[in-house]
C-alpha cells in the first residue's frame, strides 16, 4: 500500500473551509480540536507518534466526506471518554447534547466483555447496528476510525493484525458497501487482504504493476476511440479509465475460478454525463459501435442498488478482442457512487436537521429500514443468532425485487415470495395464501429473480404458516418468524389440551363417586408417573386428553398405592420433622454423599428426574415405600410440595463420587457434530453413558441429549460452557426427565 500523507492542522481546516463558512461552526470545530489535543496530551500510539494524530486523521477524513460540524467535532472527541476519562456532562457542557451523544455512542461500541470471543464480537457488532439505527453518523465515525486504524495496522502484533483485519472484512467493509462508501469499502478490503493473505496480495499487486503500462495504453486508446465516437453527438460528457482494487480482483478469481488475465473488467471506462437521457443515448452509440457481451448489461438507473447506487453497466469487445466494462452515469450518480450516503447527507449550511436527515436515509435505504425492523423483532435473540440473520439477510442479499408501489426489496439468492412477504411485514407472511409475480399467479415456493414485481395475496381466514413453509423459505428472518408462530401455536394447543384433560379427569372422578382427596390430589398422582411412563402432571393431563392414558389406568394405579394410608404418611412425616427440629445428632449419610439429619434407618436416593449433583441446592422428599428422594430445589416435580419436604445436605467429607446428569444440546446439524461433542467430553475427562439425537423438521437444526457422569456442579458447569463453544451449538441445558 502507498504511504499515507501526513495530515496537518492547516490541511484539516482547509478541507473544512471548502464547505463550512459559518463562523460559529468553525469556532466550535476549533474548540473541539484544542479540547481533544489537550485531553490526549502525553498519550502515544503503538507507532510512537502522539495519539492526537489519530483523531485528527479521523476528523480530516470526515471533512473529505463533507460531514457536518457536529460530526467532525464528535470525530475529534471520539476517544476522549474511553481513553481520557472525559465525562458525557463535560462534552455536553463544552459543546452540545448531540455531540456528547455521538461520542458516547461511538465509545459504547466495543465496551462490553463476554465469556468468549465469538459471543463478544457478535454482541459488539449488534451494538454497532443498534447505534447506526439510532443515528447513522455514529457508524460513519466508526467506519472512518476503523479506516485510519487499518492504515496504521503495521505497528500491531501479527495476531492482532489478523484479528482486526478479519473483523474489518466481515463487518466494517460490508457496512461501508451498504452505505455506498465505495472508496472506504475498497480501501478497507485491500488493507484487510494485505494482512490476512500478504502473499496473494503482493502476487496480484505485482501482476497489476507489470501490466500497468500495457493496460494503460489499451485503456487510453479506447478513451480516444470513444471520444471520437461521441464528440459530434452534442452531448456533454467526460470520460476516463478506472482501476480495479486488489481484493475485488482476488474475489473474482476465486468465485469465478479464473486466472488473473481472464478477469473481465480489468479494462474499465467510466463516462459521466449531464442527465439520464444522455446515459441511455451514450449506451446506444456504444452498442452500435462495439459488440456487447450477452448478459452483461445492467441497468442500475431504472433499478438502483439498495445503497442508492445508480449507473448503466455494459461490457463490450473492441476490435482487438479486448474486453471493457463501461459505466455510464450522471454527475450526481457519480457522487453517490463514490460517497454513497454521504453524498445525500452532505452538510448544507442553514439547511441541516439530523432527525429529518436520519428519516430521509431510512426511507431511501430500503435495507436500512429492513435492518431496523429486524432489530425491533430480535431484541431477545442471542447476539450470534442476530448477527447471522443480519449477515445472511442484509449483507449477502443480492436479488432485487419490487412491491407493486415500486419499493425495492433485497433478498438472498433462492428467495421465494414467502421470504418477500415476511420482509414486508410479519403479518403479511403469516396470512399469505398466494403470490402474483409479474402479473401472474405463482406458487409460494417460486424462486424470485432480480426485476420481479411481487404482490402477496393474504387472507384473514388463513391458518398461518405450516412446518412445510420452513422448507420453502431461504432467509433467516422468515424462518425465525415461522418457527416463533409454530412454537406459540403448539404451546397454545398444548395448554388447551392440558385444560381439556384436567376437566375430563375431574368430571370422571366426580361422576364415578371416587374419593376426590385421593384421585384429585396432585401429590398422589405423582406417585404413579413412573408406572405410566410420564414425567409430570401436565404430561398426564395431556395424555388423558388425547386418550393415550385412560381413566381406568389411573384409578387402578392409585388404588394399588392406597395401602399406605394418608394418616400413616402424615404421622411419618411429622415424626421425621420433629426429630430434625430437635437436631438429633444421629444422621444418615447415603452412598451418594447426602446427609439426612435425625434419621439413621431410612433409605436415601438421588431423584432420577432432576439428577442432582454435588454442589446443587437440594431438598429431601419423603416418598411412599422408597424412603427419602433427594431433588434439586428447583425440580418442577416437587416445587409446589409443602408437607413432605425435609432438610438434607451434601456431606462435605464425601469420597470421590460420580453423579449422573442429562444434558440437551440445541445445535445446527452437520456431519461432525457428535464427533466434536465426544471429543470435548474426552478433553475434560467426562464419561459418556448415553447419547441420542434427533433432527428437527427444518432439516437444519437438531438436538442431542447426552448422559454424563461428573464429580460436582463446578465440573458440570465448566463442561456445559465448553460444549457451548462448539461452533454449531446454540444452547446447552440440563434436562429434568
Amino acid at each position: 500500500m502507498s504511504k499515507q500523507k501526513e495530515v496537518t492542522k492547516e490541511m484539516f481546516f482547509n478541507e473544512v473551509a471548502k464547505y463550512i463558512s459559518d463562523p460559529q461552526s468553525i469556532a466550535m470545530i476549533n474548540k473541539a480540536y484544542d479540547f481533544a489535543q489537550k485531553a490526549h496530551e502525553g498519550q502515544l500510539r503503538k507507532s510512537g507518534e502522539p495519539y492526537f494524530i489519530h483523531v485528527l486523521n479521523v476528523a480530516y477524513i470526515l471533512a473529505t466526506l463533507t460531514a457536518g460540524p457536529q460530526t467532525i467535532c464528535a470525530g475529534l472527541l471520539h476517544d476522549t471518554m474511553e481513553d481520557c476519562g472525559v465525562t458525557f456532562e463535560e462534552i455536553e457542557t463544552n459543546f452540545d447534547h448531540d455531540i456528547a451523544t455521538l461520542v458516547e455512542a461511538v465509545t459504547k461500541i466495543g465496551s462490553l466483555k463476554f465469556k468468549d470471543e465469538k459471543e463478544y464480537l457478535a454482541a459488539n457488532h449488534r451494538k454497532i447496528f443498534i447505534a447506526m439505527a439510532k443515528d447513522v453518523r455514529v457508524i460513519i465515525i466508526k467506519l472512518v476510525d476503523r479506516l485510519h486504524n487499518m492504515r496504521t495496522l503495521m505497528y500491531q502484533p501479527e495476531e492482532k493484525q489478523k484479528k482486526i483485519s478479519s473483523e474489518t472484512l466481515q463487518v466494517y467493509a460490508p457496512i461501508a458497501h451498504r452505505l455506498g462508501l465505495a472508496e472506504i469499502k475498497n480501501e478497507l478490503e485491500d488493507l484487510s487482504f494485505l494482512y490476512l493473505d500478504p502473499q496473494k496480495y503482493h502476487e496480484i499487486a505485482h501482476l497489476l504493476e507489470n501490466k500497468k503500462s500495457e493496460r494503460q495504453a489499451i485503456v487510453n486508446q479506447m478513451i480516444v476511440n470513444l471520444d471520437h465516437l461521441l464528440s459530434d453527438k452534442k452531448i456533454e460528457y467526460r470520460i476516463f479509465g478506472r482501476s480495479k482494487h486488489i481484493y475485488s480482483i482476488y474475489r473474482k478469481m476465486i468465485t469465478k475460478n479464473k486466472r488473473f488475465d481472464e478477469i473481465f473488467d480489468l479494462y474499465a471506462i467510466r463516462i459521466i454525463t449531464k442527465n439520464e437521457l444522455n446515459c441511455y443515448e451514450i449506451l446506444g452509440y456504444i452498442h452500435n459501435a462495439y459488440k456487447p457481451i450477452n448478459g452483461r448489461l445492467k441497468d442500475y438507473i431504472a433499478m438502483p442498488k439498495m445503497n442508492m447506487y445508480q449507473s448503466l453497466h455494459t461490457t463490450v469487445l473492441d476490435g482487438n478482442g479486448n474486453i471493457f466494462e463501461v459505466q455510464i452515469r450522471t454527475e450526481e450518480m457519480d457522487m453517490v457512487a463514490e460517497m454513497g450516503i454521504a453524498a445525500h447527507w452532505a452538510y448544507k449550511e442553514g439547511k441541516y436537521n439530523s432527525a429529518a436527515e436520519q428519516k430521509e436515509i431510512e426511507n431511501k435505504l430500503g435495507w436500512f429500514h429492513d435492518m431496523i425492523s429486524m432489530m425491533n423483532e430480535s431484541k431477545l435473540a442471542h447476539p450470534t443468532e442476530f448477527m447471522s440473520q443480519i449477515k445472511k439477510d442484509i449483507f449477502e442479499a443480492n436479488v432485487y425485487v419490487m412491491t407493486p408501489k415500486g419499493r425495492i426489496i433485497e433478498l438472498q439468492n433462492g428467495s421465494t415470495p414467502l421470504d418477500f412477504a415476511y420482509r414486508v411485514h410479519t403479518e403479511v407472511g403469516h396470512n399469505a395464501v398466494g403470490a402474483i409475480v409479474n402479473g401472474a399467479l405463482v406458487p409460494l415456493d417460486t424462486v424470485l429473480k432480480t426485476g420481479d414485481v411481487v404482490q402477496i395475496k393474504t387472507s384473514k381466514q388463513s391458518n398461518g404458516p405450516s412446518e412445510d413453509w420452513l422448507k420453502i423459505v431461504k432467509t433467516t428472518t422468515a424462518r425465525n418468524k415461522i418457527r416463533a408462530f409454530l412454537m406459540k401455536k403448539e404451546n397454545d394447543m398444548r395448554s388447551e389440551m392440558i385444560a381439556k384433560g384436567e376437566k375430563y379427569y375431574s368430571d370422571e372422578v366426580k361422576r364415578r363417586n371416587l374419593d376426590e382427596k385421593l384421585f384429585l390430589d396432585k401429590s398422589k398422582l405423582e406417585t404413579i408417573y413412573g408406572q405410566l411412563n410420564i414425567n409430570n402432571y401436565d404430561e398426564l393431563m395431556y395424555a388423558v386428553a388425547n386418550k393415550s392414558i385412560s381413566i381406568a389406568q389411573i384409578v387402578e394405579k392409585l388404588q394399588k398405592n392406597k395401602n399406605t394410608s394418608m394418616a400413616d404418611n402424615e404421622s411419618l412425616t411429622k415424626m421425621i420433622q420433629e426429630k430434625q427440629a430437635k437436631k438429633d445428632k444421629r444422621s444418615k449419610v447415603s452412598t451418594s454423599g447426602v446427609i439426612v439429619e435425625g434419621i439413621s434407618s431410612m433409605m436415601v436416593n438421588l431423584a432420577g428426574c432432576c439428577m442432582p449433583v454435588y454442589g446443587d441446592e437440594i431438598v429431601g422428599y419423603i416418598s411412599k415405600g422408597q424412603g427419602v428422594k433427594v431433588h434439586r430445589k428447583d425440580c418442577p416435580n416437587i416445587i409446589n410440595e409443602k408437607n413432605r419436604l425435609i432438610k438434607v445436605m451434601w456431606n462435605p467429607q464425601q469420597q470421590e463420587t460420580q453423579y449422573d446428569s442429562w444434558l440437551r444440546l440445541d445445535a445446527q446439524d452437520y456431519n461432525y457434530l457428535i464427533n466434536d461433542i465426544v471429543t470435548m467430553l474426552a478433553q475434560y475427562k467426562v464419561s459418556l453413558y448415553g447419547i441420542k439425537s434427533e433432527s428437527l423438521p427444518d432439516k437444519v437444526n437438531t438436538f442431542v441429549e447426552i448422559k454424563v457422569k461428573v464429580k460436582d456442579l463446578e465440573q458440570l458447569q465448566t463442561l456445559m460452557a465448553n460444549l457451548k463453544k462448539i461452533e454449531a451449538v446454540n444452547e446447552v441445558t440440563r434436562i429434568t426427565k
